[in-house]
């Protein structure tokens, strides 16, 4: 502060002196004054504390311009360009000019009234007489040490920065006309741009963009007075055909320029534009631009977005009235459809962007018409359809996009896609259009994503599925897959290498997404499907799980109009898999899941022998659990095998599920003890036919404590017990009819960290059971209990209405197998606590009289002999309670006996 006080004190002295002073003595005196104001500045970080700052920069750009002045004046270009930049530099004490240019340049930056007076000090003209030079005048090589200098390149950045600050102001502009050189510098770069000062074609055109973003009613008139514009669109035709794409677009770019930022004052310099072939001109060097890079042009991007700006640039209003071809989406409206004022004004411009794209190939340049055009759209929503009815561009567009890049493809029919899904609008014509381009499959990339177009919008609204039936799209797609469905039917089985592969593989993938989503929700496609006999061929894609997704999503919506039918094709395909088609039954598994979910779809599985396919896919999986496994089954995640376990239990009881007529053919067909047999021999449970040796239990637990230890507890557990355990929980949800609402693999997988669909599990992964990726040693969250319930809760505390009392059957047969020599304790702990758990199952009366009927008892005395008949086994006391409980509900003596 003391610093700047002293200054401001001598600088008073000095003004009090100036008026006595020659001009000479009045220029010596603020010479040594602003070393002192710039070490100020410095040490006070940029921060200036000067009560007569404006003064001090009249006073400092006045010195500045006389300087400038002094050095031009009666001088040749080149020797006053030499002149200029001698005057510039900075050479230590001696460098008067660099002292001045430095000083200007930060009072520039202080606040607008100090600006002003720079401006007044007619420093702006002399300013741009400097530019003209530099740019214009190219230094001779023997100065080429000088021109790459640092410090050259530090003076350089300083002047240019100080015009910028200057003509960013419309005052500043208005006062540089005083030189007449802006009309000449703008000629300039349309015409020297090979011949000028290479480092100063960037700056220049820094300086030139500045002046036109500020441009004003003088301005205007002044470039229009000396035909400017008429001039440099002559001049820049020439260069089109001499110079390099890039050049030419770095030099048209500015004169465009000065066009676009001048017409919201007046559009006069667009109509001179106009006038000379400006169009004409820019479509001309943009044809030249395929031979940049594939990343484009700066130049090149400014060029095609100020074209973009001019279609807004017009007097009046476009008026056009196209017909809205129906049926539309309900909430399209056209007479309700609101402009926002940027609506397209001026076609010319536009014109050239749709030209550009008909009649070049390349990827960048397409790219950015295509951006443009969802730009303008993106502007007003009215501008679709003001384009679209006068110059088609998009229509038209359809018929070459398949000649363009791929990305081009893509870019386009995302274009096509959003006038559906941004403006709720059903182009007819151009759909039609789509719809030909994939019925001749010219490039099947290209008829690739064109499909996926259309079926995005399918997806959108179901008129879609009306609007592809009627115009034959459906047919079409069907047709194609009867052709690909007879290819695969020929190849079953073996490696030709005809076989598809890549894009058309994906072709068909889509193809059968397609007609899914037009049969969704739609039972009149689906009829149309049906009838054109194409069931029989949907069916074949099932065996390649590339189509395996759409193709069950159509045969799901054959169970609309035919529930036999689908029943029939998915257990028929669960039959004829084979052993190791895990996958494949999975899915299919999943797809019968769903349709069950109706209730009527429960006659059409059991009539369809639903139960007993499903009952063969566990006796399929005979020793697929032994531990460790053996044979094929060793390639096989046991998780997979547990997955496939419990998607079939889910589908026997989702088939039960409150259908007391599949309750009684289950039961009736002795079906519930076929499900026990073949999970009996799955490999986990004990099969030899040895006496079990009974043994004193040191610790009892209860089944929910089984399942914590075995899951949750660091406390090792041989495999094969906790694939029991697991076992146990499906039939125990099984008896509360709730296994088929539980989605627990789908759920957990993604957390797993397994990879989707494969087989080829590591050695360590099948060890592991889904619920124990996560924890080893750490308790489990609640929601990880999903299956068997929280182990805290009491599970003896709890009274569980039992939907299917076979399922209990199912345990106690499998009861006297959770055995194995060498875990005689850890196994007989565990039947135990399953006895206490199927006790408390049985608490009720009702509960009791239920499993009475079933036949429990009976299946106690055939399964556990042993362990009932001898009174020092463990299981004898808990089963002769179970026993006990349900003799007092058989009430008829045939049944007790």
């Amino acid at each position: 502060t003391l610093l700047w006080e002293t200054l401001g004190k001598q600088f008073v002295e000095y003004e009090q002196m100036a008026q006595f002073l020659i001009p000479e003595d009045q220029q010596r005196r603020l010479l040594e004054f602003l070393p002192l104001f710039l070490k100020a500045w410095e040490q006070s970080a940029g921060a200036i504390v000067f009560p007569n700052i404006q003064l001090l920069a009249s006073e400092v750009s006045k010195l500045l311009t006389k300087e400038i002045k002094r050095n031009l004046n009666g001088k040749p270009a080149e020797e006053a360009r030499l002149a200029l930049e001698q005057l510039l530099q900075q050479k230590g004490e001696a460098g008067d000019g660099h002292l001045l240019l430095k000083s200007v340049y930060l009072l520039s930056q202080t606040d607008l009234r100090t600006m002003w007076n720079i401006i007044g000090s007619g420093l702006p003209a002399a300013l741009m007489q400097c530019l003209y030079l530099f740019f214009t005048i190219p230094l001779k090589k023997t100065s080429d040490d000088r021109e790459t200098s640092e410090d050259d390149a530090q003076t350089q950045e300083m002047l240019v920065q100080l015009m910028l600050n200057i003509y960013k102001e419309e005052q500043g502009v208005e006062e540089l006309l005083a030189a007449d050189k802006l009309q000449s510098l703008i000629i300039a770069t349309s015409s020297l741009w090979d011949q000028c000062s290479h480092s100063w074609k960037v700056p220049t055109g820094r300086v030139l963009r500045t002046i036109s973003k500020a441009q004003t009613k003088t301005s205007i008139v002044h470039l229009q007075a000396g035909d400017c514009i008429k001039i440099a669109v002559q001049n820049l035709f020439t260069l089109a055909d001499s110079l390099p794409a890039c050049d030419v677009c770095e030099a048209a770019s500015i004169v465009l320029c000065f066009v676009k930022d001048s017409y919201p004052v007046s559009s006069a310099l667009l109509t001179e534009f106009e006038n000379n072939d400006g169009y004409q001109l820019l479509l001309k060097i943009l044809l030249r631009c395929e031979s940049l890079q594939q990343n484009g042009d700066p130049y090149l991007d400014e060029i095609l977005d100020m074209l973009t700006c001019l279609t807004t640039c017009g007097k009046t209003e476009l008026k056009v009235s196209g017909n809205i071809v129906h049926p539309q989406l309900p909430h399209f409206d056209f007479e309700q459809t609101q402009s926002s004022g940027m609506t397209v004004k001026n076609l010319q411009p536009f014109q050239v962007l749709q030209s550009i794209f008909q009649r070049s190939n390349d990827q960048h340049l397409c790219g950015r018409i295509l951006a443009a055009i969802g730009t303008i759209w993106a502007w007003d929503r009215v501008n679709f359809f003001l384009l679209e009815w006068t110059l088609q561009p998009i229509n038209q567009f359809t018929d070459i996009i398949h000649f363009k890049p791929q990305p081009v493809q893509v870019q386009f029919f995302r274009l096509v896609e959003s006038i559906v899904l941004d403006l709720s609008y059903v182009p007819h014509e151009i759909l039609k259009k789509v719809q030909y381009l994939i019925k001749e499959n010219i490039v099947p990339f290209c008829t690739l994503t064109a499909l996926q177009c259309l079926l995005s919008m399918t997806q959108k609204d179901l008129l879609f599925s009306d609007i592809f039936r009627d115009s034959g799209l459906l047919g079409l797609l069907l047709a194609l897959l009867r052709k690909e469905a007879k290819i695969l039917r020929k190849s079953a089985g073996t490696h030709l290498p005809g076989l598809k592969e890549g894009p058309e593989k994906e072709l068909n993938v889509v193809m059968l997404k397609m007609v899914a989503a037009l049969t969704a929700r739609s039972v009149r496609n689906t009829v149309v499907l049906k009838d054109y006999g194409m069931v029989p061929y949907v069916k074949i894609f099932l065996d390649d799980e590339c189509y395996r997704s759409a193709t069950l999503s159509i045969l799901e919506q054959l169970s609309v109009i035919s529930c036999e039918e689908y029943m029939s094709i998915i257990i028929g395909a669960l039959c004829s898999s084979t052993q190791w088609e895990l996958h494949l039954k999975l899915d299919l598994l999943k797809s019968l899941l769903r349709i069950l979910e109706s209730p009527k779809s429960h006659s059409a599985f059991r009539t369809c022998s639903g139960f007993n396919g499903l009952l063969s896919l566990l006796s399929d999986m005979e020793g697929a659990l032994q531990d460790p496994p053996s044979g094929q089954w060793a390639a096989v995640g046991q998780n997979c095998i547990l997955e496939l376990v419990f998607y079939t239990l889910q589908g026997i009881t989702a088939a039960l599920y409150l259908d007391p007529v599949n309750s009684n053919f289950f039961q009736r067909n002795g079906l519930f003890e076929k499900m026990a047999e073949d999970l009996g021999s799955l490999g986990c449970f004990w099969t030899e036919g040895k006496r079990q040796i009974p043994v004193s239990l040191e610790k009892k637990r209860t089944f929910a404590e089984f399942l914590d230890a075995a899951f949750c507890s660091s406390e090792p557990f041989p495999v094969w017990l906790k694939n029991c355990i697991w076992i146990l929980n499906f039939l125990d949800h099984m008896v509360k009819g709730t296994l088929h609402q539980e989605s627990y693999f789908k759920e957990r997988k993604p957390e797993t960290g397994e990879e989707s669909r494969d087989d080829q599990e590591a050695p360590q992964a099948q060890e592991e059971h889904p619920v124990a990726f996560k924890r080893r040693g750490n308790k489990l969250p609640a929601s990880a209990y999903m299956l068997w319930g929280n182990p805290e809760e009491k599970v003896e505390m709890r009274d569980c209405t039992i939907v299917h009392p076979g399922a209990v059957c199912v345990m106690v047969r499998l009861l006297p197998k959770l055995y194995k020599e060498g875990h005689a304790q850890l196994s007989q702990e565990m039947q135990c606590a399953l006895v206490d758990h199927i006790q408390s199952l049985v608490k009720s009366e009702k509960s009791r009289q239920v499993m009475c009927e079933s036949g429990l008892l009976s299946t106690i005395i055939t399964s556990c002999q042993d362990a009932f008949c001898s009174e020092s086994h463990p299981l004898h006391l808990p089963l002769t309670r179970v026993f006990e409980k349900l003799a007092s509900q058989a009430v008829e003596p045939h049944v007790l006996r």
